[in-house]
């Protein structure tokens, strides 16, 4: 009986089995090799990354020379646990020194640690110089002013502050303390007018009333009268003329002028 002969595979088909073939090997030797290398090169205290390519330090560990050394953290301080700068920071009430330890912010007597915890401030009483809190000295008849800046010690009502002490403010008959904390702190009463340190009465003359406008005399004449040396005066107004808007002048009609005492004509 003749054998059966095989049909025979086409060149294309080999090459195909070859590859195929070939594949496997390297998926079984290759891979492996890689993952182990891979494995290798990752230090102690180390994880592959969570996203792309390498690997990175656990957490208060750092890259040294592609190693992870440990995180020193000195006392008074905690770890930050980031992969940049120190690794830690001081606690509240300390302050780095030297990049290596945490000394406690040294707070005076009569001072407080500010909020931030890095630095410190007087109390209410108290002043800042250079590096201490001195007691603020409040004279008699004074009071803390409570402001960061400025005086720190201001006077009652009444008194005025001269060099360290609060002395009394003499305020003149017929007149009132105003307040004010600069210039003079007293004020003439209505009816009476400021002159060489005392309050003098305003004399209104007849057809003038009293004005207690910051300057001038203390009175006005009334609409229809001029104020001279004496007083007040009537005003005779010529022909062609009348009185003025604040009423103590007289002025010409429109289309007359003013000439030696009268209106006259303008042509």
């Amino acid at each position: 009986m003749t054998p059966r002969k095989l049909p025979k595979k086409k060149p294309s088909e080999r090459l195909s089995v070859r590859m195929y073939i070939l594949a496997g090997i390297f998926a079984s030797f290759a891979f492996p090799v890689f993952a182990q290398s891979a494995d290798a090169l990752m230090p102690e205290n180390a994880h592959s990354r969570s996203y792309g390519d390498g690997w990175e330090c656990d957490r208060s560990y750092r890259v040294e020379d592609d190693l992870c050394v440990a995180i020193i953290v000195p006392q008074n301080a905690y770890a930050t646990n980031r992969t940049y700068g120190r690794g830690w920071d001081c606690l509240h009430g300390f302050l780095e020194e030297n990049g290596l330890a945490c000394v406690e912010v040294p707070v005076p007597e009569g001072g407080y640690l500010a909020s931030s915890g890095k630095s410190w401030r007087c109390l209410r009483g108290y002043v800042k110089i250079d590096e201490t809190c001195l007691e603020v000295a409040v004279p008699d008849n004074g009071y803390l002013s409570g402001e960061s800046y400025g005086d720190v010690w201001v006077c009652n009502r009444g008194y005025r502050a001269e060099g360290e002490i609060c002395a009394p403010i003499m305020v003149p008959a017929d007149a009132f303390l105003n307040g004010s904390s600069y210039g003079q702190p007293w004020t003439c009463e209505r009816g009476y007018f400021q002159r060489v340190g005392a309050c003098e009465p305003v004399i209104v003359p007849e057809n003038a009333y009293f004005d207690d406008a910051s300057h001038g005399q203390g009175w006005k004449c009334d609409r229809g009268y001029a104020e001279t040396a004496s007083g007040c005066v009537f005003i005779d107004l010529p022909a062609n003329a009348h009185l003025d808007r604040a009423g103590n002048r007289w002025e010409c009609h429109r289309n007359f002028q003013r000439s030696k005492g009268v209106c006259v004509l303008n042509n």
